[in-house]
Formats: C-alpha cells, sequence, structure tokens
C-alpha cells in the first residue's frame, strides 16, 4: 500500500509541489515576473504533474525552463500540436518532459505538466512573463498576482472541452509562496499598497525613485497577491524606445526598434463640459451562485450579490432625467426588468429599485453569452448612445466567444465591465472593456464596488471621443509600423498604450513626434508627444515582447472572425511570430526535453493533479447593517430633490418636527454628505451634482439663510460656496 505522508490534495493523492518563490520587477507601468516552482517526487513510481492555474489575461509568458539536478533545459516555443506530440512521444519513450500552454476557452489560464519525475526526484521549473499594470481610478498601478482559480462554468453546448480544475479551498492550499518585488520608475515612488501583509517598504536611493517590498512572513496563500503602486506626478505621456534583438532579422518585429507610447489625453473644458444628459445606460447584472460568497475573506462587506444592490441603487440616483435604462441579470438563464430599455423618471426608477431589492444570486450557472446577444438585437435609440455595464465575477468558460460577441457590435455601445471578486478572469474583465472601447475595474480584498463603479460612470457620462487618427512624423528613411489596435477610445485622464515598430536608420540624435487627434463634442483636439529616437538602456526585450504580444491578440480574433471562411494564413502568421519572439499565443505551446542522460524512466507514470486555490467565502453571518450614506441615498427622488418626511429625519439623526420642504430637505440632504461623508465623495458627487441642479431650477429664494440653518440642525460648518450653491 502507498504511503499517504505529506502533502494531499482533495483525493488524497501527494502533491509534487513543494514550493512557489515570485520576483516581481516593476518598470514603470511595465513588470517582469518570475516565478520558481519547486516540484519533488517523494514516491515511489514515476509521476506526471499536472498544474492548471491563472495569469493575468495581458500576461506575454516569454520564457520557460527547467532544472533536474545540475542540468538545465530550456524549452522552445513550437505550434500547440507538435508541441503535445513531442511531449507524448518523450513520454512514451522514457525521457522526462514538460509542456506550458494557454488554455483553448481563456488566455488567463495556463496548464503546466511535468512528464516523468523519477522516485526521489527534484525539478525546478522557471517561468516567466512580462505584462503591464492597469491605471486604477486613484491613479495607482494595479498588478495583481492571480492565486485563485475559481472553476470556469462552461456553458451547455459550447464547444472544446473545459479546463478540468483541481481546486482546494485557499486556506488547504499544500504548497508555500514567497513573494518580493522591485520597483524603479523616473518619477519618485511615494507608496505601495497590497490586499495581502508587506513589509515595510524600503527605498534603495535617497530620490525615492527605487524600492523594495516583499510580502510578510506567514502569508497564506489564500488571495490574489495585489499591489498597487504610486508614482508621484504619474500621468506624465512618455516613448520608451527599445533597440531589436541583435539576432534578430532587420525589417521582423523583434529585430527592428520598438516603440511603446503612453497617452494621457487632456481633453479641452469647451468638450467636457457638454457631459451627457442623455444615454441608454444597460446593466447587466450576474446572479449565478456564487455570487452569493463573501465579498472578501474579512466578513465585514456581506455577499457579493448584496454590494451590486447598492451599487445599483447608488447608479440609479445619478443618472440623468432624459436618459434611458434596463437592467438584465443573468445565470444559466437571463431575465430583464422591462422589455425594452425604458425613460428615466421618479415612476420608472422606483419600479426597477423595487425589483434591485429583491435580486438573489439564484440563477444558477455563469452564461453570459445569451443575454449579451439580446441586449445587441434591441434596436438603438436615436441620440442616445448605448452604455453597458456588466457586473460578474467572472467564473465563465466561453471568454473567447463573449469578447468577439462584444467586438462585432463596438460600434453601436461602451462596455464598462467589472470583475467581482477574487478569482475573476482577467481575461474577460480588460477584454470586455478593451474590445468595448470602455473601462475595466477590479473589486477585490477590502475593496468598496461603489466608488469603482461610480468613477466609470463618470466616464460613460463623458461625450464619446471620435475619429480618433495617430499621425507619426519621423525622420527621413524611417517608418513606423503600429502594432495596437486603432484607438475606438479616450477618457480623460486614462491612459492608452500603443506599440509600433520603427524600421530603417537616423542618427542619434534623431527625433519622432506621435500627434493624437480626435473631436470631441463637435470640437477638434490634439495632443503630441516628442521623443527622441535613441533606445533606453536596460530595458532587456520587454517592449518587444509585449508589441508581439499585442500583435499576437489581434491576429487570434482576427483568425477567430474568419474561421470557416477561405482566409488562408493567419493562424500560421500568429505560429510564426510566437516562435520568433518567444511569446505564448493560443496555436503554441512551450515544450522542453530532457535527452541529456539518455536513462530510460521505468515503470507507469501515475498522474498527478496539483490544486490551485478556489476562494469560496459563503454567507455565514448576517448581512451588515445598512450603510447610513445608502439609506439616505435612497430616499432621493429621480429628479435630484429629497421629500420632507419622517424617513429622511431618521436618515440624518434628527425628529420629523425639525424639517419641512424639499428645498429645505434636500439642503439638509447635501450638507450632511459634504459634513460627514466626505472620505465617500466619489460615490455621491453625481446625485449631489443633480441635486444642486434641481434647486437651482426651483429659483428659491434666502439662500444662505437656509444653508446657514442646515448647518445649525445638524451641528456642521458647510460653506454655501462648497455647495454649489
Amino acid at each position: 500500500m502507498m504511503n499517504r505522508c505529506g502533502l494531499l490534495t482533495p483525493e488524497k493523492e501527494p502533491v509534487p509541489l513543494k514550493s512557489i518563490e515570485v520576483e516581481l520587477e516593476v518598470r514603470d507601468h511595465v513588470a517582469t515576473l518570475v516565478s520558481t516552482l519547486l516540484y519533488e517526487n517523494k514516491e515511489d513510481k514515476p509521476i506526471e504533474a499536472v498544474f492548471v492555474f491563472p495569469l493575468p489575461g495581458d500576461a506575454a509568458v516569454c520564457h520557460f525552463s527547467a532544472v533536474i539536478g545540475q542540468t538545465q533545459i530550456v524549452a522552445e516555443v513550437k505550434e500547440k500540436q507538435q508541441a503535445r506530440e513531442e511531449y507524448d512521444d518523450a513520454l512514451s519513450s522514457g525521457q522526462q518532459a514538460f509542456l506550458l500552454e494557454e488554455s483553448d476557452q481563456s488566455p488567463d489560464i495556463f496548464s503546466l505538466s511535468v512528464g516523468s519525475l523519477p522516485p526521489g526526484e527534484s525539478a525546478s521549473i522557471r517561468l516567466e512573463y512580462v505584462t503591464e499594470l492597469a491605471v486604477q481610478v486613484d491613479d495607482g498601478l494595479r498588478f495583481c498576482l492571480p492565486a485563485v482559480l475559481n472553476p470556469r462554468y462552461q456553458p451547455q453546448g459550447s464547444e472544446g472541452s473545459s479546463v478540468q480544475v483541481t481546486s482546494v479551498p485557499a486556506s488547504l492550499v499544500p504548497y508555500s509562496l514567497s513573494f518580493s518585488a522591485r520597483v524603479s520608475s523616473p518619477r519618485p515612488i511615494s507608496k505601495v499598497e497590497s490586499s495581502c501583509s508587506l513589509d515595510p517598504l524600503q527605498y534603495l536611493n535617497a530620490e525615492k525613485t527605487q524600492a523594495t517590498v516583499k510580502l510578510a512572513a506567514g502569508h497564506k496563500f489564500d488571495r490574489d497577491v495585489e499591489l498597487l503602486i504610486y508614482y508621484t506626478d504619474a500621468h506624465q505621456p512618455t516613448a520608451v524606445v527599445e533597440a531589436g534583438q541583435a539576432s534578430a532579422k532587420t525589417g521582423t518585429v523583434m529585430g527592428d526598434l520598438m516603440v511603446m507610447l503612453s497617452l494621457y489625453p487632456e481633453f479641452p473644458q469647451s468638450g467636457m463640459s457638454s457631459a451627457a444628459s442623455c444615454g441608454e445606460f444597460v446593466f447587466l447584472m450576474d446572479r449565478s451562485g456564487s455570487m452569493d460568497c463573501l465579498l472578501n475573506n474579512s466578513n465585514h462587506q456581506g455577499t457579493r450579490v448584496a454590494s451590486a444592490r447598492d451599487t445599483l441603487l447608488l447608479l440609479l440616483k445619478s443618472l440623468p432625467m432624459g436618459c434611458y435604462f434596463n437592467i438584465y441579470s443573468f445565470g444559466s438563464s437571463y431575465e430583464h426588468m422591462f422589455p425594452k430599455s425604458v425613460e428615466y423618471s421618479e415612476k420608472t426608477m422606483e419600479e426597477a429599485l423595487k425589483k434591485v431589492e429583491e435580486m438573489t444570486a439564484n440563477l444558477g450557472g455563469t452564461e453570459i453569452l445569451k443575454p449579451l446577444e439580446h441586449i445587441y438585437s434591441q434596436p438603438c435609440i436615436p441620440n442616445q448612445p448605448r452604455q453597458l455595464f456588466v457586473f460578474t465575477d467572472g467564473e465563465v468558460g466561453n471568454t473567447k466567444e463573449v469578447i468577439d460577441l462584444v467586438k462585432k457590435n463596438s460600434g453601436s455601445h461602451r462596455c464598462f465591465s467589472f470583475g467581482i471578486g477574487e478569482g475573476a478572469s482577467t481575461a474577460l474583465i480588460n477584454d470586455l472593456a478593451k474590445e468595448g472601447g470602455g473601462h475595466a475595474q477590479f473589486i477585490t480584498g477590502g475593496d468598496r464596488m461603489q466608488p469603482k463603479v461610480m468613477q466609470s460612470l463618470r466616464f460613460a457620462l463623458q461625450p464619446a471621443v471620435q475619429d480618433v487618427s495617430v499621425t507619426w512624423d519621423l525622420p527621413k528613411g524611417v517608418s513606423a509600423t503600429v502594432l495596437s489596435p486603432p484607438i475606438t477610445a479616450l477618457f480623460q485622464g486614462q491612459r492608452s498604450l500603443v506599440y509600433t515598430q520603427i524600421t530603417g536608420q537616423s542618427s542619434e540624435a534623431a527625433e519622432g513626434c506621435v500627434t493624437v487627434k480626435y473631436s470631441l463634442a463637435g470640437h477638434l483636439s490634439q495632443n503630441q508627444l516628442c521623443f527622441s529616437l535613441k533606445s533606453a538602456e536596460e530595458t532587456g526585450l520587454t517592449v518587444h515582447r509585449l508589441g508581439a504580444r499585442t500583435l499576437i491578440r489581434s491576429l487570434e480574433m482576427e483568425e477567430r472572425e474568419h474561421r470557416g471562411q477561405q482566409v488562408g494564413g493567419v493562424k500560421e502568421k500568429v505560429v510564426e511570430l510566437s516562435i520568433q519572439s518567444g511569446v505564448s499565443s493560443s496555436f503554441t505551446a512551450f515544450i522542453a526535453v530532457n535527452k541529456s542522460d539518455g536513462k530510460e524512466i521505468q515503470g507507469p507514470l501515475v498522474r498527478r493533479n496539483v490544486p490551485a486555490p478556489s476562494e469560496y467565502y459563503f454567507k455565514s453571518t448576517p448581512e451588515p447593517p445598512r450603510d447610513p450614506l445608502l439609506q439616505l441615498v435612497s430616499l432621493q427622488k429621480a429628479s435630484g430633490c429629497w421629500l420632507l418626511d419622517a424617513a429622511l429625519a431618521a436618515a440624518l439623526g434628527k425628529t420629523s418636527e425639525e424639517v419641512n420642504q424639499e428645498v429645505w430637505a434636500t439642503v439638509l440632504a447635501l450638507i450632511w454628505l459634504h459634513g460627514f461623508k466626505t472620505d465617500a465623495k466619489e460615490e455621491w458627487e453625481l446625485l449631489a451634482m443633480k441635486a444642486v441642479s434641481w434647486i437651482h431650477a426651483q429659483n428659491a429664494q434666502c439662500m444662505t439663510e437656509c444653508v446657514e440653518a442646515a448647518n445649525t440642525v445638524l451641528g456642521c460648518k458647510v460653506p454655501k460656496d462648497a455647495l454649489g450653491l
């Protein structure tokens, strides 16, 4: 009988993965991650260890190698089927082999197979990837090491087999994680925060442009590791120029100069003042069973679905009069509140809020494709631009199909996406926004959903930018090939990245200029960035790999669009580019075979699945009491005013004798928000603006006295100017 000692999976099988060590290098807004996985076979027979795990959806995996004893084997990128066959052949002939491949369904799931690890043998696997860091609402840059891989729901009748994930509750993960990061930037690093406990930030120089940080001792591998990095004065347009690979041919993606442009458009105030008071707002809410999990494992915030209900309340109160809206919810099936989008009024808002209050996570699996198809089948309302808000914990199996559908309909709407809780698919959430010309947000750890969603509503209320063009002014004999998809969406203060291959020779002192032109609310605008064509020191090939990854993703999407048609060569182009750049794709895999010692490994191979942490904090405590802010918000009328009644008096902590009339009630509510809830201003700012507009429309007299009296009643000192009155 086999000895059942050591680390065990749910099936009581030993786990050969002992530890994961992660080193992160952040340069400005690009990260390189090196992960070392240590395997050990303590059994008496050779094993094959298979580990299915998440990576950021836009990561470019660019290195995979293994060390066994004194031997290092570096994997090569090959066409996927060929790599699988070589792996199988090696195992059947008694050789050790290693295979790393991206899931066919979703680019943020990888499978690592360590084949023929002999009894008593250890193997150290090194995996490297590069990724861009997303800009958050508060200008922080977000890096996430996804630890948690929740099983992805495979819709009925969809093609392709689902990824088989072996998972255990995160607290029972049988291997350890150590994590350290080194950050460097041209601008000082003001702070680094995390959802996990960190040791204090260590600065490496007086200018504070270099620092190291690591996870505090005793970290449990029970959640994604999220780092938020803040630089002073972060919003600067930049161009990073990187020299080509010496061994690559000139004229190829890897052989030429590569430029990564970070553009931060500054919109003219004339265009911004026409912030949309119209639009069709469609909210698509995940009500699958997993939305009944707690938002995080600290239990303070109730369930994901409860947080989503509170968020819908804020959204519905903040919409402008005269717009249109509808609310869809989905699980294994889907439903909509109104047969088609309705005009926003007191009546329709109240009707919607009643139904929102009753929403529970009772709709089964996560099938998002059908409701999206239904939304897109509805004709758009003239002069009401469609804005789609998608809320999901992202446990979707058919990610690529969903993204393709959004891209196909990107001309008719903007899509804003929200990933709720640990383990939400980064590929799904980021690509919904990228292809839908919107903005993506992740709600994890102790985050509140509401401020992030209100930031996206502000973006949605910005007029859509049209006719974006990027033009280059380069020295004679030098040309630019843009590898990124055309920019279709721009938002005030948000970064757009553009990767460009620069072909041709220029002098050391040569300069290039790039101009972004666009039309905003009928006004033509432009932003310009000039930069030196001299390559930066020490960037390695990071920018080239990210550029190659961007082009690979675009080509993969093109291949899916034309599948079944006789459009030749796209898949071949992806395979060629993937092999040339050493960056993974959906059509290639990394394969390494140990041919060094020539000893055959004897005996039948036993498969061991390494479990990934999964993240289910089910509801075990009563829902927390309703937040006073949300209590006050729930009483606001669609027009922006509050009514003076016992409920408002209670929300303000007063008796109803102390209050009367709508203007007076509305001023009181505004004073309370400014006096007691400044820390949550981004959540109530839009509905307060609506209230101020309503007061102006009433031509109310004696506002100075009214504000003074309200301050006295509530014990505040909010000046009239601060209210916008």
